[in-house]
């Protein structure tokens, strides 16, 4: 039997509708908010009369449609907080409310204009339609006929229980259902005129047709309502052609300006003022041509275009040196459309809660990586790789916050390398594959974590992708660029006092430069500091020749994937490339085979100016950041010796201080030192006390099998998180490569193992030609370098370097204190307290990075060296 309590408040309706269901969505299709009002009004006095809970949802400009006076609990919200505010917003009132609640919500049209997307205000509706239905209550929306795009309604209808199209002709309100589920009479979806509370079947052929040709129907074609977004581009198009433009007043295009900022390039405060000064309208038309989809490019994108503004504009001599860029970006609300057809949202949502974001990650990840697209996306991406032809390109993560003031996000979302080899077929399948990995990354552990450690788990952090072709030339089968790198404006690593920390520092590849990015465990690269480029860090170590890089990753384009091969193999065949500005031979780079090619890029960094460009290049950028800023670029040269870079990626640098700050000279007895490391030291001078070791002795720690060697870093990691109360200070110590992804060469710990330590060491002894490679500008010593925390490499068996193993072997070891559950692992992690040595003094570490120096040592008082001396 029917509720009559389950009402529109108005019989004839009921009728007309065979009256409402629990469950019920209402969606009133109007041309304005008056037409909307006319049936929320009886609605609202039916619930109250018929003691229903009745929310209203208020974020609209319009008037309100229901007040508190009224028997209404009135919700205000902002819609401008960003998307997933908003909802979750929604979704707490409406999961405290429970079932059987009435709801009236603000006509939806809004949302779009806020969130700048169609789509997302589909995506809002299809998450909250089912959500009320399952707790059987019914609720009120409305949307502005012909304003938005198929894309937006026809999810919406689809949805929805009842659809309802309202009309106002000669003075009159006639009803049109569109849709109405569960139910149906032989008039239901005529149209209905409203006479008092009755609502008449309308039947003539005349009236209808003239109804309905009055209320400008869409029609048939394919998205043939443009909706929001395009007709705010077609304002800026007009605007442009008509020479009226003017972006310094608000009635001549700024407004125009300022909103597509906000829609498809960034809502970062931080960005605003860089972006105004250095973006312009016709920059930001450019962008709209070559976008997937709807919604904002993401942080890594925005930099690579500011990068290159800023140049134009302040470096024009410089323009003529860039490789010009054709790059497409996939807008972030497809990203956002993916995750809940994907049937993951729900999964998102309880990632802004830190005591459950792991919650589920991994089986939405899993189920990521099978999601589908809507058809009119796939069209997009299909013309985008038409245009590639078989090029290859990379996919690149673009989120919201990646690459901003404070969040670098490095390597905590994936970017792939597409070759593009094969049929049409199979390239838009390796793209779409590529794609889902790069979604299905920001539900990783080390993302979510990463956001969990910044704070940042509750803002809105949508997913852009930016699609690059890739650099270079194809050389037989083999696909790569000649030289790719990353720089810095500033140099957290001084290892002469020559070196002047402000010209700033690259890190020098042959091929790919995911050996720049990535750190490699079995090879090494080039530093260079800007303002003496000859000058090496080797120089403190051995042959330069032993710590060259020689493997090189390319494209083979035959195999369709990225690979790595050793340099000699790669140029045996002599292909047309300027060797001889990168590669040396000579018994001072290889006494045993002279003839021997090494890659030292000596004759690049003589005979041409690429340091002097590229120093050039990051002035201008920190210049305009007014902040330091890291960099990464390809260069290419060509038959007549000129060479063009290109511009990847350019985000602000999170480096603390400067590196070169005088330090006292510290004098040491012999037997208080604990530490003395003369060899790499990245990051700050400092003086510091130490309140904690935690020590993995080598030897034993190059005794055990692979597995165990994993569980050492997992025990890390828990030691890492617990810190009781007085312990301040970290320093962590352990053979070969911190990172490394082969146990035998290193600990293979995660950046989260360890981002709550001090200082870092390495201590070279798990091999023999085995040295720290001073990564800069790979991802995990850029997250180092932006955690302020200290590294350095210690060599036990060379020169004055000094370690003290009987301390850290023979002190009170607190690892079961702290993790009951690693037994059998007490001598191998060794966490040894300040607090709890017998000696009962302060431990001290001085770190001086302009002599790359170390000195840990135990800190008596000045009169215990004196009773020492008179005794």
């Amino acid at each position: 039997m029917h509720d009559p309590a389950l009402t529109t408040g108005l019989p004839g309706l009921d009728q007309v509708l065979r009256g409402l269901l629990p469950g019920d969505n209402v969606v009133w299709q109007v041309d304005a908010v008056e037409e909307y009002q006319a049936m929320v009004e009886p609605y609202c006095r039916a619930a109250v009369a018929n003691g229903k809970r009745l929310i209203y949802f208020r974020f609209a400009r319009h008037e309100p449609l229901v007040s508190a006076d009224e028997g209404a609990e009135v919700h205000e919200l902002s819609s401008e907080q960003g998307f997933e505010r908003f909802i979750a917003s929604i979704h707490a009132v409406i999961q405290e409310a429970g079932a059987g609640v009435f709801y009236v919500f603000d006509c939806l049209s809004k949302l779009t204009a806020d969130w700048y997307s169609d789509q997302m205000l589909a995506n809002f509706f299809m998450l909250t339609c089912p959500y009320l239905y399952d707790l059987e209550t019914v609720a009120y929306f409305a949307l502005y006929r012909n304003y938005h795009t198929t894309h937006a309604l026809e999810p919406i209808q689809e949805t929805t229980q009842l659809f309802l199209d309202v009309y106002r002709h000669k003075g009159e309100m006639y009803i049109r259902p569109v849709k109405v589920q569960h139910r149906y009479s032989p008039t239901m979806n005529m149209l209905h005129v409203r006479r008092g509370d009755e609502f008449l079947t309308v039947t003539s052929s005349a009236v209808i047709s003239e109804i309905l040709t009055s209320a400008q129907w869409s029609g048939l074609a394919y998205d043939s309502s443009v909706g929001f977004w395009e007709t705010t581009f077609q304002r800026a198009r007009d605007l442009l052609r008509s020479g009226e433009y003017r972006p310094d007043l608000p009635g001549r295009g700024r407004d125009v300006y300022d909103t597509l900022v906000k829609m498809i390039i960034s809502r970062d405060a931080d960005m605003q003022p860089l972006i105004a000064r250095y973006l312009s309208l016709q920059d930001i038309l450019d962008v709209r041509k070559r976008i997937v989809g709807t919604g904002l490019i993401g942080g890594k994108a925005l930099g690579m275009l500011l990068a290159r503004a800023i140049l134009r504009k302040h470096g024009s001599h410089l323009a003529g040196r860039l490789e010009e860029h054709d790059s497409f970006y996939i807008g972030s609300d497809v990203f956002y459309d993916f995750l809940v057809r994907s049937g993951v949202w729900w999964v998102r949502q309880k990632q802004r809660d830190p005591q459950h974001f792991l919650e589920g990650a991994e089986q939405a990840r899993q189920r990521m990586l099978t999601g589908e697209f809507q058809p009119h996306i796939l069209r997009r991406l299909e013309e985008m790789i038409d245009y590639f032809g078989q090029s290859p390109f990379i996919v690149r993560s673009s989120s919201l916050l990646e690459d901003s003031y404070g969040n670098s996000f490095a390597d905590k979302y994936e970017s792939i390398f597409c070759a593009n080899q094969g049929p049409r077929e199979q390239r838009v399948q390796d793209l779409l594959a590529a794609i889902r990995r790069i979604y299905a990354s920001s539900m990783s552990e080390e993302a979510l974590r990463y956001r969990f450690d910044r704070g940042v788990l509750d803002r809105d952090e949508q997913m852009a992708l930016l699609i690059m072709r890739v650099s270079g030339a194809m050389y037989d089968r083999r696909f790569y660029p000649q030289v790719a790198g990353v720089g810095f404006s500033f140099n957290p690593y001084v290892w002469d006092r020559t070196i002047d920390p402000k010209a700033g520092v690259v890190r020098l590849v042959f091929g790919l430069g995911t050996r720049a990015v990535n750190r490699s465990d079995d090879d090494y690269t080039r530093i260079i500091a800007l303002n003496a480029p000859e000058k090496r860090p080797e120089a403190n170590f051995d042959e330069v020749a032993q710590f060259a890089q020689r493997r090189v990753d390319y494209l083979d384009l035959e195999a369709n994937q990225l690979v790595s091969s050793h340099f000699l193999d790669l140029v045996q065949d002599k292909p047309d490339l300027p060797l001889h500005l990168f590669a040396s031979t000579g018994r001072m780079y290889a006494p045993e085979d002279p003839d021997a090619l090494v890659l030292t890029f000596d004759r690049l960094l003589r005979e041409t100016d690429l340091v002097q460009t590229l120093r050039e290049m990051l002035q201008i950028l920190q210049a305009a950041y007014e902040y330091p800023v890291d960099l990464e670029f390809t260069a290419n040269f060509g038959a007549d010796g000129r060479y063009k870079i290109n511009l990847l990626q350019c985000r602000p640098l999170q480096v603390q201080g400067a590196a070169l700050v005088e330090l006292p000279r510290v004098s040491v007895d012999p037997q208080d030192l604990i530490i003395s490391a003369h060899g790499a030291v990245v990051g700050r001078s400092l003086m510091t006390s130490i309140d904690r070791f935690v020590y993995v002795s080598p030897g034993l720690y190059g005794r055990l099998s692979t597995q165990a060697r994993h569980e050492v870093a997992r025990l890390l990691g828990r030691i890492n998180y617990t810190r009781p109360e007085g312990i301040r200070t970290v320093m962590m110590i352990g053979p070969g490569r911190w990172g490394s992804t082969s146990p035998h060469l290193g600990l293979p710990v995660r950046f989260r193992d360890i981002n709550h330590v001090s200082v870092l060491c390495e201590i070279v002894a798990m091999h023999e030609n085995l040295v720290p490679d001073v990564s800069l500008g790979t991802h995990f010593l850029n997250e180092i370098v932006e955690r302020d925390i200290l590294y350095l490499a210690l060599f036990p068996q060379q020169g004055d370097n000094f370690f003290r193993e009987d301390f850290f072997m023979g002190s009170p070891n607190r690892l079961l204190e702290i993790v009951p559950d690693a037994e059998g692992f007490e001598g191998v992690i060794r966490v040894i307290d300040a607090g709890a040595l017998p000696e009962d003094v302060p431990v001290r570490l001085t770190a001086d990075a302009i002599q790359q120096r170390v000195l840990c040592y135990f800190e008596h008082a000045p009169e215990h060296y004196a009773e020492q001396a008179g005794s």
